[in-house]
């Protein structure tokens, strides 16, 4: 392919046409994947078939299985990881693709190639997203592994509102709804979980009410035929009994360090993919405020209403959908919170402007994309409500990961020299004790001197 230009004493100036030419000549960057293009099929048709989830975390998967159940889809997570799912995620990728594309590929070509499933009545969910993130971008790579591998029966379902919900048909609108309320329970249970377990006086009676309360709460998100008020009285009342539960779990009074956890959204929220990092912190005397899957959804609705902006269509059809849609989000999120305003007066979450306003200086929502900006601002956010220390739980290699480390250094210098830390993950071994306790004893630094307390 020609592409010289000609050149003044060697120095590279040529005309302008001929500049022209020559970036004409080269070939053009593959565009990401939209809903034209997508390699995800349209006319899913997922009846007879059992529908897999990835777990992130697990919880929340169990959770969103069972608002998938609710609408007759046989749907169940994913076992355990284990070394076996490294090795199959390794086999069929280059060492390119990140840590969480590994385990999830791995994850499902265990039980295509393990536990020998039928792929005619077998079905996968795989996010797909637009921005920074690579992870988004790989439902063409297991589409084409399956391919390859001889299972070309195994549908993949992508769970997008880019595509309308291709797949799930006349009940989108219902799963959506029920998926959302999903999201809120995952996240209101973990939280309680986390506020418990550092304190608790029997090792392991937080973890054991935590899975007992999963189950309370499944099994009424899967409920079927029923109505969204019904399904919201039968939910407040299930969260009054997982809070009756974990309040009855004994405790010990602690002035323990509080580490917010931030960073990619599968990484931090995955205990395989980050060495079950909270529960080392917990064990050398920390105790964590991690952020939640909901915060990812109000996100993607913040950029709804950006690009609307952008593109100048304020009050048209699609600004009302996502109008409403945000109107029925905080409704729902208020009542099934509405129990919870004591137990999570010290604990706060955040409302999305606030996180893309704290991240502003840093990084703009209008010049950035995702999980940086939502780390920075969260890091800020976490600050002012008196944490101790900032870890960021990435994996290796993450675009989003790399940027807010070069960030974090002038954010801590702004905020009181709060110690902030990048933790990366990949799958190798490292010094992760070690690494836990050196950062530790820089939060209990700070925590004696800094300037903002806990309320």
């Amino acid at each position: 392919m020609a592409t010289e230009t000609l050149t003044k004493s060697g120095n590279g100036k040529g005309s302008k046409d001929a500049a022209e030419q020559a970036l004409a000549a080269l070939p053009r960057p593959v565009a990401a994947y939209t809903p034209d293009t997508s390699p995800v099929r349209e006319d899913v048709d997922l009846k007879d078939r059992t529908l897999w989830l990835c777990r992130m975390p697990y919880g929340g998967s169990r959770m969103l299985a069972a608002a998938f159940c609710s609408i007759g889809l046989d749907t169940r997570v994913t076992p355990d990881e284990d070394a076996r799912t490294l090795e199959l995620g390794a086999k069929y990728t280059s060492g390119d693709e990140c840590y969480p594309q590994r385990i999830v590929l791995g994850d499902y070509l265990k039980l295509v190639e393990d536990q020998k499933l039928d792929p005619r009545k077998t079905a996968f969910l795989l996010p797909t997203a637009n921005g920074p993130c690579r992870f988004g971008q790989y439902v063409g790579l297991l589409r084409r592994v399956l391919d390859e591998q001889g299972y070309g029966d195994v549908e993949i379902l992508s769970f997008t509102s880019a595509d309308g919900y291709a797949g799930i048909g006349e009940q989108a609108g219902e799963l959506i709804r029920t998926a959302w309320r999903a999201v809120i329970v995952q996240d209101i249970l973990m939280k309680l979980l986390l506020m418990t377990r550092p304190y608790e006086t029997e090792p392991g009676i937080t973890d054991r009410v935590y899975l007992e309360c999963l189950d309370i709460m499944g099994e009424i998100v899967a409920r079927r035929e029923v109505s969204h008020k019904e399904r919201m009285v039968a939910l407040k009342a299930g969260l009054r009994r997982c809070k009756e539960k974990f309040a009855a779990i004994p405790v010990k009074r602690e002035n323990r360090p509080l580490i917010g956890v931030v960073g990619e959204i599968f990484c931090r929220l995955n205990t395989f993919a980050n060495n079950d990092l909270i529960r080392r912190i917990e064990a050398q005397g920390g105790e964590c405020w991690l952020a939640g899957v909901g915060e990812w959804v109000w996100y993607t609705n913040a950029e709804a209403f950006r690009r609307h902006r952008e593109e100048k269509r304020r009050f048209r059809k699609e600004w009302l959908k996502t109008f409403l849609t945000a109107r029925v989000m905080h409704k729902d999120e208020k009542a099934l919170l509405e129990d919870f305003r004591e137990v999570f007066a010290k604990r706060p979450e955040p409302h999305i402007h606030e996180l893309l306003d704290y991240a502003r200086p840093y990084l703009p929502q209008e010049g950035a994309m995702g999980e940086m900006v939502l780390s920075t601002g969260g890091a800020i956010y976490l600050y002012r409500q008196g944490a101790d220390g900032i870890v960021d739980i990435s994996p290796f290699t993450c675009m989003n990961g790399i940027v807010t480390e070069a960030i974090y250094p002038r954010v801590s210098k702004d905020h009181d020299n709060i110690p902030i830390r990048v933790f990366y993950f990949d799958g190798t071994n490292s010094d992760l004790e070690r690494d836990v306790g050196i950062f530790l004893e820089l939060a209990r630094t700070y925590k004696r001197r800094k300037r903002v307390t806990r309320a």
